[in-house]
């Protein structure tokens, strides 16, 4: 039951963080080190899972789909992005620049926290570490392409099956790139309001991304694992500017349906923030929630590190890696 609830509250975790443009639930995984097996557990949704069905009933089926760790991870993700998406909608309107302020404590945090070199670290690792850099500046550049698809069923698969996929990846947002899709509103609606129509199609295209995203992602950290590491602490520190707190919009495009799509900012400290919009720069309150979230992340790691002996035993018999090949 221990177990169950952890994983519940970190899905949670995850949920949250992925209600707010700019930050990506799958840094909360990473920190909180349930990352590769969220990975492992992602993939058996597939043809094998036929298999095992066929071989051993429902018991070797929920053995082999991992229901123990997915089922209390998706209930806390669920509960999480319709009981936050209400909350955070307020607090980007009311209280941007603390929000974003908490974030970014947390996000920078967590490249401190996962980038331990393992035993293993060369120094040709920086190389993947600056592809993720570059990766994480550049490719929301590249999403408002999306609103070329015109029919708005097809940029929801489309934009699902990124959003999604940004989700497994720690310090890239899947929210921040639905906005620069201009998708991130309809989204969020639809989320709040239960749009099944929109939220079922949107689902097609989350299902595909998952699918083949994390077959990806899998096979990258089984072959090249510290290399890997070091391309996703790389995404974590990259994604940190899209959350600055004080910041301006220089560049937007209108999206299909009127929305602005943000495409560039330019950053700014808080005296200069200040002067530019005549609104407070909030120094003071905005570094106590950067502390704040800077603290949660860090205590989040010491509980991991003090929990994982137990966590390896009660996820021995899903080792990613070790007991693929028998599944499949």
């Amino acid at each position: 039951m221990k177990r169950y609830m952890s994983v519940f509250l970190k899905g949670a975790g995850m949920g949250a963080a992925d209600a707010v443009p700019g930050v990506s639930g799958g840094t909360i995984a990473f920190v909180t080190g349930i990352y590769e097996e969220l990975l492992h557990t992602i993939k058996q949704f597939g043809p094998s899972a036929f298999v095992a069905w066929r071989r051993g009933g429902l018991p070797m089926l929920a053995v082999h789909l991992n229901l123990a760790f997915a089922i209390p991870l998706l209930l806390g993700i669920a509960t999480s992005l319709f009981s936050v998406a209400h909350l955070v909608v307020w607090l980007l309107d009311e209280y941007p620049l603390l929000l974003n302020g908490f974030f970014f404590g947390l996000v920078a945090a967590s490249a401190v926290v996962v980038s331990r070199h393992p035993s293993d670290w060369k120094l040709w690792h920086m190389l993947p570490f600056a592809c993720g850099l570059l990766m994480a500046h550049g490719l929301p550049s590249l999403m408002p392409l999306i609103t070329l698809l015109g029919s708005q069923s097809l940029m929801l698969i489309v934009g699902g099956a990124i959003a999604i996929s940004a989700l497994l990846l720690p310090g890239v947002s899947g929210s921040f790139l639905l906005l620069t899709m201009g998708l991130y509103g309809t989204v969020m609606q639809a989320i709040r309001s239960f749009d099944l129509g929109l939220l079922s199609v949107f689902a097609v295209g989350c299902l595909i991304g998952l699918s083949g995203f994390s077959r990806l992602l899998s096979w990258l950290l089984r072959h090249y694992h510290t290399a890997t590491l070091q391309l996703l602490i790389g995404f974590i520190v990259g994604s940190l500017p899209v959350i600055w707190p004080w910041r301006e919009l220089v560049s937007y495009q209108l999206g299909p349906e009127g929305q602005m799509i943000p495409l560039g900012y330019r950053y700014l400290a808080p005296g200069d923030y200040a002067n530019l919009t005549g609104e407070p720069g909030l120094l003071f309150p905005v570094l106590g929630t950067m502390l704040a979230g800077a603290v949660l992340v860090l205590a989040l790691g010491r509980y991991h590190r003090a929990d994982s002996p137990d966590e390896a035993a009660a996820g021995s018999t899903t080792s990613p890696d070790k007991k693929d090949g028998s599944n499949a």
